[in-house]
């Protein structure tokens, strides 16, 4: 089925300096965390400053102007998994491990 984000892609033929349109819905945008309030504008930018630093693309959605209607993060289908363990794994150091590593990065 044309939909179905399980099925292997056949990738065209490349030939050198033409670009290819990559079909795979690995690449379809996600979303793997929402929330609305007050600061979930903060959260959003500090979820895609974890996942932008371990190189994985990221995508915030929301308007400062409205933040009633709430912000989400999204990544990569294909990338969700590691996405989710690179934030547990900055949940689990804590804010000691980011003061640390702004300390680091100040050198």
């Amino acid at each position: 089925m044309a939909q179905d984000p399980e099925r292997e892609e056949e990738r065209p033929e490349e030939q050198p300096g033409e670009d290819v349109l990559l079909t795979t819905h690995a690449l379809d945008m996600v979303t793997m965390w929402s929330s609305s309030g007050t600061s979930a504008e903060m959260e959003a930018d500090m979820i895609r400053g974890v996942l932008e630093s371990g190189d994985i693309p990221v995508m915030v959605v929301g308007a400062s102007q409205y933040p009633n209607l709430g912000f989400e993060v999204k990544v990569p289908r294909g990338k969700v998994k590691e996405a989710e363990e690179l934030i547990d794994q900055a949940e689990a150091a804590g804010s000691d491990a980011a003061a640390e590593a702004e300390a680091e990065s100040e050198k």
